[in-house]
């Protein structure tokens, strides 16, 4: 029996992942997180076979929980959960432990497959992304962060970053909740691999935002 636990601050995906696991008689899911904290202190207790990781959380990303989670429980074998293709991404993850690159618009084979794969030891990509990665390398051509689009919310707030705003300040003027604006910039750090302000600052320049 392949014990298996998910992170990922959406009920819905949870759920979803749960309903294409139930019926397989290998596998169990023990337990189920929302954020990086809920996860860590979950671990403590109970530690699964494989843990699929959702890349984009509030808090703590699962960029950062994947080294933390390696290094603490070198026996879990992390499958990153996402919708972001980018090779960055990939790379990152898997320099940080994970054994897997899922997309979440995965279908039921490919995950029990997955999970299955990285149970024994061996790394698990999606299809998908190994094409992308080959094409990458055969060109010799690596996507610039500006070639990355952004939402329509993403620019805005990437916006207001660079107007100097704060995050209560961008939420007020955006009419929505201080966790969303905490998210969208979190996101936006990841999927630009910014580190600080400064470099928000520069990307909403140079995307002429400002």
């Amino acid at each position: 029996m392949i014990k298996v636990a998910i992170a990922d601050d959406h009920i819905m995906v949870i759920n979803g992942l749960k309903m294409m696991l139930e019926n397989n008689s290998n596998m169990e899911v023990i337990s189920s997180s929302i954020n990086a904290r809920e996860l860590l202190e979950t671990l403590i207790s109970v530690q699964p076979d494989v843990l699929l990781l959702d890349i984009q959380m509030p808090g703590m990303s699962g960029l950062d929980l994947c080294p933390i989670i390696t290094k603490q429980y070198p026996s879990i074998g992390v499958i990153a959960l996402t919708n972001f293709e980018q090779s960055h991404y990939v790379k990152q993850m898997i320099r940080n432990g994970a054994m897997g690159y899922l997309l979440k618009n995965t279908d039921q084979e490919t995950l029990i497959a997955a999970i299955e794969a990285v149970h024994n030891g061996q790394q698990y990509i999606d299809q998908h992304i190994q094409k992308l990665l080959l094409e990458e390398s055969i060109s010799g051509r690596k996507t610039s962060i500006y070639e990355i689009p952004l939402t329509k919310r993403e620019k805005e707030i990437l916006k207001l970053i660079a107007e100097e705003k704060t995050n209560q300040q961008i939420a007020d003027s955006l009419f929505i909740s201080l966790r969303t604006v905490e998210t969208h910039r979190l996101n936006l750090t990841q999927k630009l691999n910014i580190k600080n302000t400064a470099g928000l600052v520069k990307e909403a320049i140079k995307r002429g935002l400002i």
